[in-house]
């Protein structure tokens, strides 16, 4: 096998790959055999929108933690460390117990939104260890308490503290700190598309000697209690002449979709049988309901803890199968192992053993050389540690999402009357989405849904290890069963309406870039439907046509003065500079693509003269807009600002100094000298303007050399943004750039319609509840920000060259190439997860920081990160777009190899 084009750094041309890169290559769509199997089950399913009936909409309460144990699903499955089809149809994961705790582990606990001093939060501790791409290698780990696991303390400790004070976690009470926990890891190794080796290994970290249960399960997601499908598809154990079979137990399922499948399992546990039904009477506390079946979804969880013998059909057979191995006492550092097999074959003794072992030592081999060439040779062990760790958790983050809003809204043909208010309410103008797809979730537990602008940066790091499944990723938001009729991008199932950054067509240029320039039929698809969602941009959100925007809440939750998603009384308009400041990006992106294509086929040319007429129109309305005296950059400040325009036409400026008027950086690009030779429509049209409207044209700029570079902000104003942003008193973290500066400790106030809003540095934790208060852009220091903005500053270094030169910091005398000031963004944001004394600045003052190897040896890919000492805050495995730091530490690709154009 061949190389066909570089993964991150590109292979020689002709050295041979690997057998992951081979199955990859073989493996290009989301149907192909060895991507039918996958880490696809979600980890919280529960307190999710699409499984909230209410008439209220508050999907919290609607569903919460403690019913999952009982209650079928609607729309998915959760559990520990899991896998299924990509169809969600067959799935396996593992329940825990540890002799204590009043219910199975079956699956993650939390905090809703209400219950958490900082909204929702996961309350366990696991990481995704490894995965390839196909899946062929995956492991995952949970650290289960040995003690009975604290649920109501955590709910209590969490609902008595304000937001002010820190969150009080698993580590803080106690119960780990003498290492009395099992470290649970789940090996998955396919020999096969269909043929998964299973290994389930807990180890005794404690001091003492202490009692596991495991309970490998595997079960039918419940299909036919909806009225939309009658077929009731079980599992039934496996027996030879009326006997379980010597050396192991088994359960088959015959599926109509999926066929024939086995569960093996080593050794000779129980096996326990039930159904995927909803314990009705349980559930809603009513005992003259009737359950659908007499061994529903908890039966269980009955039989284990509560010793309820006629729990379980006796009939060994059901919907959801488990095979119990019990330990009376695990002593001291023992590991105990439990081997299974989920395969369309025969099974048999030869299952297990030597062959066994050969598919997890072949698998393990096969990814270390599959990371020995996407992760750089020359970077230490520590990088290439976190690195490996970054796109095992983007891996592991690939989650079937299934949602259909229309069949949600008008409610299923079996089940309660849907309330007349579901009908106008959340998402009804999204009738039209329809997903069953595998999607990358920010994160796992705290995220199970995608996130538009979340999910393009996730293709970056992607695009490293499956540039397939990327660009996969960035067409699925663009199909017709996501994207709205009139353009506009799915956000999110809170609101898919809501508005998010434009970052789509950037990622795509990227994933094209980091696949060795090569799929232009994939830039083709992808940029034909983001020219309906830029119309839909220009449509909606510029309200009186002159170019500059009204994004509203743009990505960015709280970073504003007041919710910029609200409406704002009757004749006030917020002029927003980073919604204008992302339409200049996102022009920009579109013009580069245009560009590219053109090369090929002239008809983009025109198309690009449109997308830089466009850019030309919103820099000219950032430096002046309606009257001659209006601009978003205030001239004492040095610094682009939000503009109030109020129904007397006065439009002042509000002087808060955030992210928001740092990302008119972002709309520089550089134009290529063979523009002028190979796109005659964008040359032309540029000599017009020239000669006609001179004053459109002042954002290009051009050497005597032909290399020109198309910027919203001027050299001058430039050098006064990264005075600021490179402030160690304002924006210049030691770990990347703050949200907001830090000269707001002192705080900003304002008046709008007679209420009083005010803004300060908030470098942690939200302070305030304003969009569920689980995250903040009032100072952290965020990595998608942070990489666009060192992104575009070697921009502005390869066209300014070596002469333009800023302090780092402001007021050291230290002077920095703009190359050199996006390596100081980078670094500080590597420097997050670099040991120093041993410890990461990304652990702060929680367990992880510890120096005991079983916590050290473990990063954790936070949410933001504390605008002062760095501690990683929000969710916990954000892998997720802090993956980017895997797309740091690597060497950037080279420039475009054909003809050094693009950079």
């Amino acid at each position: 096998m061949q190389h066909h084009g570089p993964m991150n750094s590109p292979l020689p041309p002709g050295e041979p790959l690997g057998a992951e890169h081979a199955r990859l290559l073989d493996s290009p769509s989301h149907d192909a055999p060895w991507r039918l199997w996958g880490p696809y089950l979600s980890g919280r399913q529960w307190g999710t929108v699409r499984e909230d009936y209410s008439a209220e909409g508050n999907a919290w309460s609607e569903f919460p933690f403690d019913q999952a144990v009982s209650r079928a699903y609607r729309w998915g499955e959760d559990g520990l460390g899991g896998i299924s089809d990509r169809f969600g149809f067959l799935n396996f994961s593992v329940a825990l117990w540890n002799g204590k705790d009043p219910i199975l582990k079956e699956r993650l606990f939390g905090l809703t939104n209400e219950e958490g001093n900082h909204g929702e939060d996961a309350k366990e501790y696991w990481w995704a260890l490894d995965g390839t791409p196909t899946h062929s290698w995956m492991q995952w780990l949970y650290r289960y308490p040995q003690a009975e696991f604290p649920y109501e303390q955590l709910r209590r400790e969490n609902r008595e503290r304000t937001r002010d004070e820190r969150e009080f976690e698993l580590g803080d009470t106690g119960i780990l700190d003498a290492n009395e926990f099992f470290d649970v890891t789940m090996t998955y190794a396919k020999a096969g598309p269909d043929d998964m080796c299973i290994r389930v290994s807990a180890t005794n970290h404690g001091p003492a000697a202490a009692p596991l249960h495991a309970l490998p399960t595997v079960w039918l997601r419940n299909t036919w209690s909806w009225g939309v499908d009658d077929r009731v598809t079980e599992l039934r154990e496996i027996r030879r002449n009326g006997r379980p079979p010597r050396g192991y137990r088994a359960a088959e399922v015959t599926h109509g979709f999926l066929g024939r499948y086995v569960l093996a399992a080593s050794g000779a546990p129980t096996a326990l049988f039930c159904d995927n039904e909803t314990n009705a009477r349980h559930v809603f506390g009513d005992a003259a309901l009737a359950n659908h079946s007499l061994y529903p979804k908890d039966s269980i969880n009955q039989r284990v803890v509560h010793g309820r013998r006629h729990a379980v059909n006796p009939g060994g057979y059901g919907s959801k199968c488990s095979f119990w191995y019990h330990w009376d006492s695990v002593a001291p550092g023992e590991t105990v192992t439990v081997d299974l097999r989920l395969a369309t074959g025969d099974p048999g003794l030869e299952w297990f053993g030597e062959p066994f072992e050969e598919v997890l030592g072949a698998r393990r081999g096969e990814a270390d050389e599959f990371y020995g060439h996407v992760i750089d040779a020359s970077l230490d062990d520590a990088d290439r540690h976190v690195a490996r760790r970054a796109y095992a958790g983007l891996l592991w983050g690939k989650q079937l999402y299934r949602y259909d809003v229309r069949q949600w809204m008008v409610g299923d043909p079996v089940g309660p009357a849907v309330a007349e208010s579901r009908k106008h309410g959340r998402n009804e103008h999204w009738k039209h989405l329809a997903l069953a797809d595998v999607i990358s979730m920010p994160d796992e537990w705290e995220y199970p849904w995608f996130a538009a602008w979340d999910l393009a940066f996730h293709t970056i790091p992607l695009a490293h290890v499956d540039p397939e499944f990327a660009k996969e990723q960035l067409l699925l938001m663009c199909r017709e069963w996501a994207m709205a009729p009139n353009g506009q991008l799915p956000a999110y199932e809170w609101e898919f309406g809501d508005v998010n950054p434009p970052v789509h067509a950037w990622a795509a240029w990227h994933v094209y870039r980091i696949d060795g320039y090569r799929d232009r039929e994939f830039l083709t698809r992808v940029f034909t439907k983001l020219l309906l969602n830029f119309a839909w941009w220009v449509n909606r959100k510029d309200a009186n046509g002159s170019n500059l925007f009204e994004g509203g809440f743009l990505g960015m939750d709280n970073i504003g003065l007041f919710n910029r998603s609200a409406p704002l009384p009757p004749g006030f308009r917020l002029e927003q500079s980073d919604a204008t400041s992302w339409m200049a990006f996102y022009c920009q992106q579109m013009l580069k693509i245009a560009l590219e294509l053109a090369r090929t086929d002239k008809a983009w040319d025109d198309v690009a003269t449109k997308f830089l007429e466009h850019f030309l129109s919103i820099a000219q309305a950032m430096r002046h807009f309606g009257s001659s005296d209006k601009s978003l950059w205030h001239e004492e400040d040095g610094f682009y600002y939000d503009v109030l325009v109020q129904p007397d036409g006065r439009a002042p400026h509000m002087r808060v100094r955030s992210m928001v008027g740092l990302l008119p950086i972002l709309g520089a690009t550089e134009i290529p000298s063979w523009v002028v030779e190979e796109c005659p429509d964008v040359t032309s049209r540029f000599q017009w303007l020239q000669e006609r409207r001179p004053e459109l044209v002042k954002p290009l700029l051009a050497r005597d050399d032909g290399k020109m570079l198309l910027t919203l902000v001027p050299p001058k104003r430039l050098r006064r943004i990264l005075e600021r942003m490179f402030d160690s008193e304002e924006f210049l973290s030691p770990y990347g750039i703050r949200s907001l500066s830090a000269a707001t400790r002192q705080a900003v106030t304002a008046t709008l319609g007679g209420e009083t809003v005010s803004i300060e540095y908030e470098p942690g934790e939200s302070r305030t509840g304003m969009f569920g208060g689980n995250s903040n852009w009032r100072g952290p220091v965020w990595f998608p920000t942070n990489v666009l903005l060192a992104d575009k500053l070697r921009t502005y270094g390869r066209y300014f060259g070596d002469d333009f030169r800023i302090e780092i910091p402001t007021g050291s005398g230290d002077w920095r190439t703009l190359d050199q000031a996006a390596d100081v963004i980078d670094g500080g944001l590597t420097a997050l997860f670099r040991p120093v004394d041993g410890r990461r600045p990304s652990d702060g003052k929680r367990i992880e920081s510890s120096a005991d190897p079983l916590w050290s040896e473990h990063p954790t890919f936070s949410e933001f990160f504390d605008g002062d000492t760095g501690e990683g805050l929000g969710a916990t495995h954000q892998t997720g777009w802090t993956a980017l730091v895997a797309h740091l530490l690597n060497p950037r690709l080279p420039p475009d190899p054909r003809t050094m154009g693009w950079a």
